[in-house]
């Protein structure tokens, strides 16, 4: 893509300055970025895939990191396999200036390893990144065919202007350069690498926005690595943030504290009080509001569904209202048809079942009874209207009572009460 704007024609001017990689560089990421590998048979002999030497362990070599060639003093991940072929590509970031911009140069490597033969390493400039002191950047890199079998580059293809927003040129980089240049703009705002972090995302942030500025330069660098990586807006954060440098407290696990400052946020907290924000057991405190939302969001839920189920009130006496005022008894057992949706979710609640929230009151089918002896409820009945018949009579948590035979019987000797009321 041609130059279009001024920013672009002053950096592809500039371009033309910069000098070409130099082999220090390149075999500075032949060492470090490439991850080798010491190949050990099932029988405990390992080679060295970086120069051929081949010996047999002992149990004091290895450990969780790997292992060091005796003879190049390679550092090798140990592999136990029947492989013999060994492929790995990394990028290599080079970070410099030139004309006044900061520059990141990103080296895409490649390297085939074998048991039998030297590695054969491969390396093309993939992608530059040129940075104003404004924050504003622009993108060179090559043609990258993307696919599901296709990662590399098109070595042939020029560094020309690329779309800035295109996922294909923003790469994070295994290893950076330890000799590095940053302009002044870059160095004053107290920059830091962070493993794992996109270095031009890194320093655009840093040059437009204070807050980073004041968390690279506070040590604060986990809440940095997590505003980058995630969708979390830093400003929702930043009074309580103010208020944890200010009483040199640590954030050492962002995302929990910032799950955190969200929980006190939801109960009103005060989110520039030092006795909420800066909790000495940040997990403790984490987890008893953590515990006490799901309590409140239950408790806002079952407000929730009251309240719809008032709304049907009217659906309900219209449905059902025919049968208000049935009620007979056998001397000992009353029975009573309930005469509303509050009347059911009392039901419901005192009785530990499911007659509420299941929604039986809107079932057009379903009469909704409730048997009790001296003012105390005993078992909920439900009546199939179609049958006349009951369906099932149930007791606290659905157990049956000793009542529960009488109880059958007493509304089977009485359905015809109901029958009355669908056909009069």
């Amino acid at each position: 893509m041609k130059p279009r704007t001024k920013l672009q024609r002053t950096i592809a001017e500039a371009s033309r300055k910069l000098p070409p990689l130099t082999p220090a560089q390149i075999q500075w990421g032949y060492k470090h970025c490439i991850e080798h590998i010491g190949r050990r048979t099932s029988k405990g002999l390992i080679t060295c895939t970086e120069c051929g030497h081949t010996w047999r362990n002992r149990s004091s070599e290895l450990t969780d990191t790997g292992c060091e060639c005796p003879a190049c003093h390679t550092r090798l991940r140990v592999e136990t396999t029947s492989r013999r072929t060994f492929y790995d590509y990394e990028y290599l970031c080079i970070v410099t200036r030139c004309a006044g911009f900061q520059v990141l140069r990103y080296v895409y490597i490649e390297c085939r390893a074998s048991t039998q033969r030297p590695p054969v390493y491969t390396h093309v400039e993939a992608i530059q990144q040129w940075i104003a002191p404004d924050g504003r950047y622009v993108t060179f890199a090559r043609l990258r065919p993307m696919g599901y079998f296709t990662h590399g580059w098109c070595y042939s293809t020029p560094l020309e202007i690329r779309t800035n927003n295109s996922y294909k040129y923003d790469v994070v980089p295994t290893g950076v350069y330890p000799h590095r240049c940053f302009i002044p703009e870059v160095r004053m705002r107290g920059y830091k690498t962070i493993a794992g972090i996109n270095s031009r995302e890194m320093i655009c942030r840093l040059l437009t926005e204070n807050q980073f500025e004041t968390l690279c330069k506070t040590g604060q660098l986990g809440l940095v690595k997590l505003f980058l990586q995630s969708n979390r807006d830093i400003s929702d954060y930043w009074p309580s943030i103010r208020i944890a440098i200010r009483n040199g407290y640590r954030i050492d696990r962002p995302a929990e504290w910032c799950d955190y400052i969200d929980l006190l946020r939801f109960f009103g907290k005060d989110l520039r009080n030092a006795h909420f924000v800066c909790p000495s057991d940040l997990m403790a405190a984490h987890d008893h509001y953590c515990a006490k939302k799901c309590k409140e969001i239950e408790r806002r839920f079952q407000a929730e569904a009251r309240q719809r189920a008032l709304q049907n009130e009217a659906a309900y006496l219209q449905a059902k209202g025919c049968f208000f005022g049935v009620e007979f008894s056998d001397g000992q057992i009353q029975v009573k048809v309930l005469e509303s949706v509050d009347a059911i979710r009392q039901e419901g609640e005192a009785m530990h079942h499911c007659v509420f929230a299941n929604k039986y009151y809107l079932r057009p089918d379903s009469l909704i009874l409730s048997a009790t002896i001296d003012g105390q409820r005993v078992e909920t009945v439900e009546v199939s209207l179609k049958r006349l018949q009951v369906v099932q009579s149930r007791g606290v948590c659905n157990q049956n009572t000793a009542y529960h035979d009488r109880i059958i019987q007493l509304v089977n000797r009485n359905i015809h009460l109901i029958r009355e009321r669908i056909t009069a």
